[in-house]
């Protein structure tokens, strides 16, 4: 019960950490070219995150990354890379309402991926719970009937939302490694990627102090965010982490509206009250759900000078968080009396 709680601590933490993107971001684009910025957000995250890895004492605690990660790994960093350009080619193609609004559908391909191409399971509070909370981002980022709008740039956003949802998955995949190693990698690895497309579409590098507040920022909105995903994640699964993931536009909402004045939207009010429920629908799932594995055991003992092996089947409830993993443990039975 412990490591849940802690668990569903890290996934809200992520979200606020990267609430602060939001707002932050939102100035800095006044100054500094999106692609660009993107890349230097990527960065601050991997090398933020990579100082704290040498900053720390103890560096024998998690299992690093191994050749048979290395897909994964490579796939974590290239939709990480790709997401963004597809995103962009359809902002300039759609609104950026409508981008907003298709955008949310990260929430749902996260699940139908875990669910379709990884095995993991959905309980059905989860999914009503996953279409509560798409459904209040929905209504967050929806102005009017116009704002949705079907076209080539709209298919670029929904393939940018997959790419993301994939991406989510492959991290899972390895969430169980070294949360630094892992955070490094994947900022350093899309940073560098998503600077040369920057310099590929002429945009012009910043300034020093810009670079500073840019770098800054990608440690904590982008660095810290993912450090603590990657940590939920690992415990409560894909699908789970990023619904609780989605509680970081009506913080990042809020923010906008106490610190630049934004107007927050009428249908706030009610996509807060859907998400609460979702949430709620969420946490229930995660500390109420368990199920029963059943386990062999092989007894072996002796007695009148005579081995004996007993393979005895029993089962005991588990909660349902993770992929199933195969686990061997030990019975120590000196000797049995005849």
């Amino acid at each position: 019960m412990r490591q849940k709680i802690i668990s569903i601590f890290y996934a809200f933490l992520a979200a606020c950490f990267y609430a602060v993107n939001m707002p932050v971001s939102k100035t800095l684009l006044q100054t500094v070219p999106p692609t660009m910025l993107a890349a230097f957000l990527y960065l601050g995250a991997g090398l933020g995150v990579g100082g704290m890895y040498l900053l720390r004492k103890d560096k024998k605690q998690e299992e690093n990354l191994t050749k048979k990660d290395l897909p994964y790994t490579v796939g974590m960093i290239a939709l990480d890379i790709f997401a963004p350009i597809a995103l962009m080619f359809g902002l300039a193609r759609t609104t950026s309402a409508n981008a907003s609004l298709l955008n949310n559908f990260e929430i749902a391909a996260t699940s139908v991926i875990a669910l379709v191409i990884f095995k993991e399971t959905i309980s059905k509070r989860l999914w009503l719970a996953i279409f509560l909370v798409t459904l209040s981002s929905a209504l967050l980022s929806f102005e009017d009937v116009s704002s949705l709008r079907f076209s080539y740039g709209s298919l670029l956003v929904l393939l940018a939302a997959v790419c993301w949802g994939l991406e989510n998955n492959c991290t899972r995949k390895i969430s169980s490694k070294n949360t630094y190693e892992i955070v490094t990698l994947k900022g350093i690895g899309s940073g560098l990627g998503s600077l040369v497309i920057a310099f590929f579409l002429g945009e012009k590098f910043p300034g020093a102090k810009h670079i500073v507040f840019a770098l800054a920022l990608g440690f904590v909105a982008y660095g810290l965010s993912i450090f603590f995903y990657i940590k939920a994640q690992s415990f409560l699964g894909a699908a789970k982490t990023s619904a609780y993931y989605a509680v970081a536009p009506f913080i990042g909402a809020f923010l906008s509206f106490v610190f630049l004045r934004e107007a927050l939207s009428p249908s706030y009010a009610l996509a807060l009250l859907l998400m609460v429920a979702g949430t709620i629908l969420i946490a229930a799932d995660t500390l109420l759900t368990s199920h029963a594995h059943l386990h062999t055991h092989t007894i072996v003992h002796t007695h009148d000078g005579v081995t004996h092996t007993h393979v005895i089947t029993h089962s005991h409830p588990h909660s349902h968080l993770r992929e199933e993993s195969e686990h061997t443990h030990h019975h120590a039975i000196d000797k049995i009396a005849p």
